[in-house]
């Protein structure tokens, strides 16, 4: 009779062989995001802009008052928690083009350590490192998407290879510090995060949060639902609008494709404003804007997303708001808010995972969504603020 460790170690690697032949050939996706990582790194970092210049004396070294002493500390206790071969692969200086190297897509190559390879105390830790600079509302979010990541490897023949809550990496940039720059980077399918600290201020851009599904109608995670705020609230905004500003706001009446702009490796997308300007809106109207604006920013802390927020008040009349598709409840559509300060996309996407069991498989739908965060003008990953840092301290 066959022992129980030979038979346990020879389940186990039967297991791994039908994982890994749920995913195709590894070097094709290694090749792939190679590709992408040359086309998109091929230019150094100039940040989003509206013409091609960035627009100077946007962003200051200055003191916020608000603490990032929780961040810090959550971070430096999940670098402590890991093994020294972990945190080797895991730290990267804080200049590191490693910020640069994220992308939505499942097959991506990834840096850093997994939550799939993490001990459950090293996992707590991780989430601890999010606790601490996340809002409640923050924490859950990302949580949840990682959740229907697992849903959707569920819907495609329990693949849990290409897809799973723990398939998410992070990497750490320059020391958790309380004066030096450093910062973190979460990053996997449909869920990216890049989190930069310097003193008291904190820069949460590239932002990437989407799923598909967007709700769990069945298993593990059942009852899961994300970006149904985000998604009515941009709705109420366009019909907020009377039928003389919807003709600005409204771009293309009807949406049959993707049109996010400011995804991965688009660092220098050169993007003009375009729709409605809020100068041109009510108060009422601006203040329905702000609350749109909000269900992004508020994923940060309390205190910096009220900074951030007052940093978008300071521009609101040169803020603008753009839509693409219908304005019905059950509409498909594309929206942008986009001002000197803050860029934020939200796109109904055409199916790719669930694209088998669409009934319309060449049409965006509602259980696709893309929604990306940026700051224009050089300081996505809070790199204005570094330049200034090290030309103040002579770096």
């Amino acid at each position: 009779m066959m022992r129980p460790r030979i038979l346990a170690a020879l389940l186990a690697t039967t297991l791994l062989f039908l994982a890994y032949s749920q995913v195709p050939n590894h070097d094709a996706f290694r090749q792939r995001s190679l590709a992408a990582e040359k086309a998109g790194l091929a230019e150094a970092f100039r940040g989003v802009t509206t013409k091609g210049t960035v627009e100077p004396g946007l962003f200051g070294l200055r003191s916020t008052g608000v603490s990032t002493e929780p961040a810090r500390r959550g971070a430096a206790a999940f670098l402590a928690a890991l093994t020294p071969e972990q945190r080797a692969k895991t730290l990267f200086p804080v200049d590191d083009v490693e910020w640069r190297k994220w992308m939505n897509q499942d097959f991506y190559v990834r840096q850093g350590v997994s939550f799939l390879e993490m001990t459950p105390a090293q996992r707590e830790a991780a989430y601890g490192l999010l606790r601490g600079a996340l809002s409640a509302k923050g924490l859950k979010l990302s949580q949840d998407i990682m959740k229907l990541n697992e849903t959707l490897g569920e819907l495609n023949d329990n693949n849990f290879v290409r897809y799973g809550e723990g398939r998410y990496w992070l990497t750490v940039m320059g020391e958790p510090s309380k004066d030096k720059p450093w910062g973190w980077q979460l990053d996997g399918h449909h869920l990216i995060l890049n989190y930069f600290v310097l003193g008291d201020q904190v820069v949460m851009t590239p932002t990437f949060l989407g799923s598909e599904p967007v709700i769990a109608t069945s298993g593990k995670y059942k009852g899961t639902a994300i970006l149904q705020d985000e998604q009515a609230r941009g709705l109420r905004m366009v019909n907020a609008l009377t039928a003389e500003q919807k003709q600005k706001a409204i771009l293309e009446s009807a949406k049959t494709k993707n049109y996010n702009l400011a995804e991965a490796f688009k660092d220098n997308l050169v993007l003009d404003y375009a729709g409605l300007a809020a100068a041109a809106m009510t108060a009422a109207q601006k203040k329905e804007l702000l609350g749109l604006v909000d269900a992004y920013v508020s994923n940060m802390d309390a205190g910096h997303a009220k900074v951030k927020m007052d940093e978008v008040k300071k521009h609101l009349d040169r803020t603008y708001f753009a839509w693409i598709g219908g304005t019905e409840e059950r509409s498909v559509y594309y929206y942008r808010v986009h001002s000197p300060v803050i860029l934020i996309e939200f796109d109904h996407q055409l199916p790719v995972g669930l694209r088998h069991l669409s009934k319309a498989p060449n049409l965006p739908d509602h259980e696709h969504i893309h929604t990306v965060i940026r700051t224009p003008n050089g300081n996505d990953y809070g790199k204005d603020l570094l330049r200034q840092h090290y030309a103040r301290s002579r770096h």
